[in-house]
């Protein structure tokens, strides 16, 4: 056998072998024992960490976040936004200046390490910057646990993004982040990217944590509180206890989640209220006038959880807790930290549903955010518009809930500094451009979808996604999988050129040709992405007559949508650049005619599109 021909065969043996390994994930169990001293924010910590290796392989050495380590000046996070100038993230820098790099020595971030022990053996380990190696004393075998104690101490760091102490809007603490949190393990390898200011990725979880503070805080967190008749806030008959000094100890669990996170702050009032069907919710906030649109948030986020459950899937956790950590928003297992101080009960709810839903696309189906923040952000985004338009319908009647992302993205286009939304996260190099590829063109990933298969299929493709995969971590490549089983079409080509790719749509009527009992239309693709083309007439006695004009590649065609039924023409293969056909209707019989009447079509230059007939 020739050498070249054996190799080759190995070569693709191997390449099926490891595509038909059954899916596995990592689990982790943390016991947690915090000591703060609120005055001078720093806290004390004590770790109990069992790590059990559900993959094939077996691990010489483990990583654990050190996220803190990122806010002071010099750090990895600092270098970035200081090499950005005016393009970075606006929240770390202003006219360019990174905040970093002004943060006083005694509030920057640390965590300490005194020491860590693997089953009670002393271990080696490294820091490297926001990411520790481990060297471990005994292998951990596929199957296996390992039991992890670790003992460390940490100052909260002056709060720029996310994390931190008495921040603008007056919280003392929000602690996100805050402890020494081991990687994730998956086919791809270790999960340690650098924490440069993006986002996360994690194992699923267990989470034990006892919090002592200064009797007069109230925390918020997303788990479930084990006493609330012991601590201040939750129950109007609580007996707070406290030790010599003058502390109370809050007992915190959570199930299966990717993160733990709280905050603490002596001003907090906590109400609470049970969605049906849905989870017990939490309101932690500080009551002013500036946070007036909190009591009146009840019934909208009642109804935010009744359509996420009716609309995606069903909510997994038993609680979740909206809490004023005020800095953006940012979420966690079973609560978010947003800002409080909105000036419209419209815009608290946006950050509330954006923040919330992140509960399905995020912490339920757990991407890796900094490899691919178009489905963390992106799909969160899509039920966000959904859900908005639901809650807070237009004024201004619109075709769809996605005319403003769409909009948006046409006239972000024209700025010419788009980047693909296949980069990893902090790997952007201008800010505007990772919110547009992350946010916008993640969001109109499934707004194509839906023009493209039929949104009663692209319904039944996310809840099959969901029904799949939630409380694990899939890719795109799963969603892909089940896209096109459910529709029956070959969708690679989209995938690739919407997420691998700048390119963009653009189509046009270029030619109407009217005879005495029919009409003959050429469009024209002058873009780069091919895509099916829905055409539609509006009749002179105000019937819509729909057209459907397959793209050869993906070899089905769509069979139904929502917005009408339409006759299937010809297929318009990608490579031509020109298509025409002709239509039983004369001039009389036409108001106008034109390219997408539901405006879904990310096309760049709709305004060639449509075709006014007079």
């Amino acid at each position: 056998m020739n050498k070249g021909f054996l190799i080759a065969l190995i070569f693709i043996f191997g390449t099926l072998s490891a595509q038909q390994k059954a899916y596995y994930q990592q689990a982790a169990k943390y016991q947690m024992d915090i000591d703060v001293d609120a005055k001078n924010f720093t806290y004390a910590g004590n770790q109990t960490l069992t790590y059990t290796n559900n993959s094939p392989d077996e691990l010489n050495v483990v990583y654990f976040h050190l996220y803190w380590n990122a806010f002071k000046p010099g750090s990895m996070m600092d270098q970035r936004v200081q090499n950005q100038g005016k393009n970075g993230d606006s929240r770390l820098q202003s006219n360019g200046v990174s905040h970093l790099a002004s943060i006083p020595k005694n509030e920057e971030g640390a965590q300490n390490i005194h020491w860590i022990k693997q089953n009670g053996k002393d271990l080696k380990f490294e820091i490297q910057e926001t990411i520790m190696k481990v060297e471990l004393a005994t292998p951990i075998k596929p199957n296996s646990s390992t039991t992890f104690t670790m003992k460390w101490d940490a100052v909260i760091p002056q709060q720029i993004r996310r994390s931190g102490r008495n921040n603008r809007e007056g919280i003392d603490m929000t602690m996100t982040q805050w402890y020494p949190k081991i990687a994730e393990y998956d086919y791809d390898g270790w999960a340690t990217f650098d924490y440069i200011g993006r986002e996360f990725h994690a194992p699923f979880a267990d989470f034990d944590v006892s919090i002592k503070i200064d009797k007069d805080y109230v925390i918020g967190a997303g788990g479930i509180l084990e006493n609330p008749s012991e601590v201040k806030g939750y129950d109007s008959n609580a007996n707070p206890k406290t030790d010599s000094k003058n502390k109370t100890t809050w007992k915190w669990s959570a199930k299966n989640m990717l993160d733990f996170a709280w905050a603490a702050d002596r001003d907090y009032s906590v109400e609470s209220f049970t969605v049906l069907d849905g989870p017990r919710v939490f309101l932690v906030y500080q009551k002013s006038e500036k946070t007036k649109f909190w009591n009146e948030s009840k019934p909208y986020i009642t109804k935010f959880f009744q359509l996420m459950n009716a609309s995606y899937g069903r909510y997994v956790y038993p609680s979740y807790s909206f809490i004023q950590g005020g800095d953006g928003g940012m979420e966690y297992g079973m609560c978010t930290m947003i800002l409080g101080e909105s000036t419209s009960l419209e815009g608290l709810m946006g950050l509330m549903v954006h923040e919330g839903g992140h509960s399905w696309n995020q912490q339920i189906m757990a991407y890796n955010e900094s490899m691919r923040p178009w489905m963390d952000e992106g799909f969160t985004s899509y039920y966000e518009s959904i859900v908005m338009h639901q809650l807070f319908p237009p004024k201004e009647p619109a075709a769809n809930p996605f005319v403003g992302s769409l909009n948006g993205y046409r006239n972000f286009v024209k700025r010419g500094i788009e980047e693909p939304a296949v980069w990893f996260g902090d790997h952007h190099d201008n800010g505007t451009a990772y919110s547009f590829a992350s946010y916008v063109k993640g969001e109109l990933f499934l707004v194509q979808l839906g023009y493209i298969m039929g949104e009663q299929n692209l319904s039944l493709t996310m809840k099959e996604f969901y029904n799949q995969w939630k409380l694990k971590h899939p890719t795109d490549r799963d969603l892909m999988h089940i896209a096109q089983k459910v529709s029956g079409m070959d969708l690679k080509w989209f995938h690739n050129y919407w997420i691998n790719t700048t390119k963009t749509i653009d189509y046009a009527v270029k030619e109407v040709k009217y005879d005495k009992n029919s009409t003959t239309i050429t469009l024209e693709n002058n873009g780069q992405v091919p895509m099916p083309i829905d055409f539609s007439i509006l009749t002179t006695d105000k019937k819509v007559v729909n057209y459907q004009i397959p793209l050869n590649m993906t070899h089905e065609w769509k069979e139904k949508d929502i917005y009408g039924d339409f006759k299937t023409l010809n297929y318009w293969p990608w490579t031509q650049k020109e298509y025409t056909f002709t239509i039983p209707y004369n001039k009389s019989q036409i108001s106008a005619l034109g390219i997408d009447f539901s405006q879904r079509l990310a096309d760049v230059n709709p305004e060639d599109n449509m075709v006014e007939v007079k």
